[in-house]
């Protein structure tokens, strides 16, 4: 994809990397971690992200290749630039023992069927929701944000196995998990010098 990048962001690339050291990095880890601490202010995503350069080459790939993104709020739709989302949470219900997310992300299972990416920045349940489903992913960014339920919802969806970004703190949200999203769409499918703000993280924390 070419990018036009604004002066202010690469000026803000240029101080993010003055204060956090991303060199040691993989390109595609780099690239979603600086997105996401650039879209945060916030440099402890560069300990708390738990992400892996393979599973992130594959995404990328699928990305790249028309991989259906599915998001489980609006907010998350409207931070994803250049590409089409799929979001259920209008259709959807809530019922004993099932949230309105978690419904969402069952409607939207149903349509888009294995190899998507999935992208959940807010709702723990609708990430608990997923790792119930043979939803076969392409990717789970899976960075809901709150209090209750986010971290262990994040813990579970490592524990899975599924190729994934999370993190281990209750840190996320929307921005955050758009952001990670972008970083891939952003990411050429060649190394680009103006695209090269790039990643890999991670030490995971239990």
């Amino acid at each position: 994809m070419n990018r036009v990048i604004h002066p202010i962001e690469v000026e803000s690339y240029r101080r993010l990397r003055a204060r956090l050291d991303t060199s040691h990095f993989p390109p595609l880890t780099r690239a979603v971690v600086e997105r996401v601490v650039h879209s945060a202010a916030d440099l402890e995503y560069a300990t708390d992200l738990v992400l892996d350069e393979g599973e992130l080459e594959k995404a990328h790939a699928a990305l790249h290749s028309g991989a259906p993104v599915v998001v489980d709020v609006e907010m998350v739709a409207a931070g994803i630039t250049r590409r089409e989302t799929v979001c259920r949470l209008r259709d959807a219900e809530s019922g004993p023992g099932l949230t309105r997310s978690a419904h969402a992300i069952r409607l939207a299972h149903e349509q888009v069927g294995p190899g998507a990416i999935w992208v959940i920045g807010n709702a723990p349940t609708a990430l608990e929701e997923l790792l119930t489903l043979d939803a076969a992913p392409a990717l789970v960014i899976g960075l809901p944000v709150g209090f209750v339920g986010a971290v262990e919802s994040k813990a579970a969806l490592r524990e899975s196995g599924l190729p994934a970004v999370s993190n281990v703190s209750e840190k996320g949200g929307s921005a955050v998990a758009s952001a990670a999203l972008n970083a891939l769409l952003y990411h050429p499918l060649e190394d680009h010098p103006l695209e090269k703000p790039l990643v890999r993280n991670t030490e995971e924390t239990s």
